[in-house]
């Protein structure tokens, strides 16, 4: 069976909507249903919408047209936004591995500059997120729904230093490590 081409502007599809979000259409697949008389076709879509600013979702759809199944994806995908703490709001505060079936990622965050240096379903993800600086590796399965999903498990894996220093009762400095400016200044004078 023959997979459906893609257009160039359905596969880079990049719009943003009324509340500024991201929308990238990942995939399109054609799936089948045997019944009775035949076969009937259906259009499967992946989208992962974002608001550049730490907020992300996925969603899938699926309709006998493509345009209905990519509506139904976004409207999933906005259900299921979630927050992602980013570090200056460029990059990862550390470097985090997530697995989803057998699709497994690494993701390092990135001195600025860097860029986002990742595989196709992955950088969607990124470039929805808003993030700017990300090295990745997608290990296992080029499947764009398990490596989404490998990216997602190792998102919210993500957290940032103000949410440990809560956790555990500290201050922000004592978990970068950092010494107050109190501290430094008297360190000089001595």
């Amino acid at each position: 069976m023959a997979k459906p081409k893609k257009s160039e502007s359905s596969e880079n599809r990049d719009d943003r909507d009324g509340n500024d979000l991201i929308e990238k259409l990942v995939g399109i697949n054609r799936v089948a249903k045997v019944v009775k008389g035949g076969k009937r076709f259906a259009m499967a879509a992946l989208v992962v919408i974002g608001d550049g600013k730490g907020r992300v979702g996925i969603g899938t759809g699926k309709a006998r047209e493509v345009p209905e199944a990519i509506r139904k994806a976004t409207e999933a995908a906005k259900r299921k936004m979630r927050r992602i703490p980013l570090r200056e709001g460029r990059t990862l505060h550390h470097d985090v591995r997530g697995e989803y079936g057998a699709g497994k990622v690494v993701l390092r965050s990135a001195p600025a500059g860097t860029g986002i240096i990742a595989g196709g379903p992955m950088r969607a993800v990124f470039e929805a997120l808003g993030i700017q600086d990300v090295v990745a590796k997608s290990i296992g399965t080029s499947n764009p729904h398990n490596m989404i999903k490998a990216t997602f498990n190792a998102l919210d894996q993500v957290s940032s230093p103000r949410s440990v220093a809560m956790r555990r009762g500290k201050k922000v400095s004592d978990i970068l490590g950092r010494k107050p400016a109190a501290e430094a200044g008297e360190a000089k004078e001595a």
